[in-house]
């Protein structure tokens, strides 16, 4: 079992918590609770947890200020930011503290099982422990706190192996473990494009590939693009590009 430290300074929510992490993660037990900043290192001067779990928003002391003197005292805790606030800066502060995820209330339960799962097999490498292996996605990006620009070139990436493939931004998110709205935030700050649009041009440009380089027809040069209608993309196509995908074939083609 691995012990976690919770912490949230509202009894209601906290109990909730738990009720929670026992039922998405019965591996992990929360051996710990505390209902401030000050509760919380109080008991990490006496215990070491697994895992710092911890809300943001708290009296006396906020959850920032404790997992950066919980990472002081402890190098190695993994930690969880949650709250209810969204605010880019909250995140990107709580990222640079080396927190592993940020969480947004109200959690769902199958987010909270992605990051137990991510959490559960550090651990389990870091002790030594064979377990069966736990199969994560393609293209998951293996990130540390603040490692901003590598979580956005493993997305890019991905989305460029996949053009064809579940790009939405919740399937994404959860490939990087990371919260779908800190996600698309944290895509527009690196790269001034909404996420959206990123995607839109990024199957534009597979298309636009496909029409020139191969000879496949038009439906599957749409399939193929990740256009689920043939007839919507080659509305779009000449929208977006001023040709039809067959003028802009006949016109570009390399054969």
């Amino acid at each position: 079992m691995y012990k976690v430290l919770l912490v949230e300074d509202e009894t209601v929510i906290r109990q909730g918590l738990r009720e929670l992490i026992v039922q998405a993660a019965p591996q992990f037990e929360i051996t710990g609770e505390a209902s401030s900043g000050a509760e919380a290192l109080d008991f990490l001067r006496c215990e070491v947890p697994d895992v710092l779990i911890t809300d943001i928003r708290m009296r006396e002391m906020d959850g920032l200020t404790l997992v950066s003197k919980a990472r002081d005292m402890y190098p190695e805790l993994l930690m969880i930011i949650i709250s209810g606030y969204g605010e880019f800066e909250y995140a990107r502060r709580a990222m640079e503290y080396g927190v592993l995820n940020y969480l947004l209330k109200p959690i769902e339960r199958h987010e909270l099982a992605l990051c137990i799962q991510k959490i559960q097999l550090l651990l389990d490498r870091r002790y030594g422990i064979s377990t069966l292996p736990v199969t994560e996605p393609s293209g998951k990006a293996e990130h540390s706190g603040g490692d901003t620009r590598k979580i956005i070139r493993d997305v890019k990436e991905h989305i460029k192996q996949h053009p064809d493939g579940d790009l939405r931004l919740q399937t994404i998110a959860a490939l990087v473990h990371l919260n779908p709205t800190y996600l698309s935030q944290l895509f527009k700050n690196e790269t001034g494009t909404n996420y959206s649009e990123y995607i839109a041009e990024a199957r534009m440009e597979r298309a636009k590939w496909l029409l020139v380089n191969t000879g496949l027809k038009i439906y599957d040069v749409a399939r193929l693009s990740g256009h689920q209608s043939p007839k919507h993309f080659m509305l779009v196509f000449k929208q977006q590009v001023g040709w039809t995908a067959g003028e802009y074939r006949d016109r570009f083609s390399i054969s």
